[in-house]
């Protein structure tokens, strides 16, 4: 099992508050291994295959809870996707296309629950923007009211590949995906959706 790398320091250290206990009382370590399997399977981050070879893959794991109009200075008014995230998904987020960023923004704000439509105008939080060969895209990490940390290891001129790891949320919240308008929507609101394997969105027919 594979583990995103902003767990190892917490891993490590209740591996060994476990190991030092069994010294003490074997009943203490016992105690202490059950937040050390709360944080390895909050913190796993297992291999993803596509779906597809095309199309716009899912950044996050989770439920689509919106499909709308919206509009951003980086995209102009485009469709976008809001997917939830609740505490037992895995929380690394993904590159949705092969792209090159182009914005990045960082905005301070509320922890509404992150469910709620008005989370992604409120609350805390990180916007990447890239270029693909479809066109412009936004990705929005978006924390809710468990989300402590927002994780994003981008910067503009950075080029990631398609299902690349860029980032993740600490705690159940939402990830918003701007579409470029040559895509359309392959998903309905209530699917569960995967990051990095399934296709949420595909070239729009001429």
């Amino acid at each position: 099992m594979k583990f995103a790398r902003d767990g190892y320091p917490a891993i490590v250290g209740l591996f060994f508050m476990v190991f030092g206990a069994s010294f003490i009382s074997i009943y203490i370590s016992i105690i202490l291994l059950i937040p050390l399997a709360i944080v390895v399977w909050f913190f796993r981050d297992p291999e993803r295959i596509p779906d597809s070879e095309d199309g716009f893959l899912s950044p996050a794991d989770g439920k689509v809870v919106e499909i709308e109009e919206v509009q951003h200075e980086y995209t102009g008014n485009v469709i976008k996707i809001g997917i939830f995230m609740n505490a037992f998904d895995v929380h690394v987020n993904r590159f949705p296309v092969a792209g090159t960023v182009g914005f990045t923004q960082y905005v301070p704000g509320k922890k509404w629950f992150a469910i709620a439509p008005k989370a992604s105008e409120e609350n805390e939080r990180f916007y990447v923007g890239a270029e693909s060969k479809y066109g412009k895209f936004l990705l929005t990490q978006i924390a809710g009211i468990l989300a402590r940390r927002i994780v994003c290891r981008v910067k503009n001129g950075d080029f990631l590949d398609r299902g690349q790891r860029y980032g993740m949320i600490k705690l159940g919240s939402k990830v918003d995906i701007y579409l470029p308008n040559s895509i359309v929507p392959s998903v309905v609101i209530g699917e569960k959706v995967t990051a990095g394997k399934t296709v949420i969105g595909v070239l729009k027919k001429c």
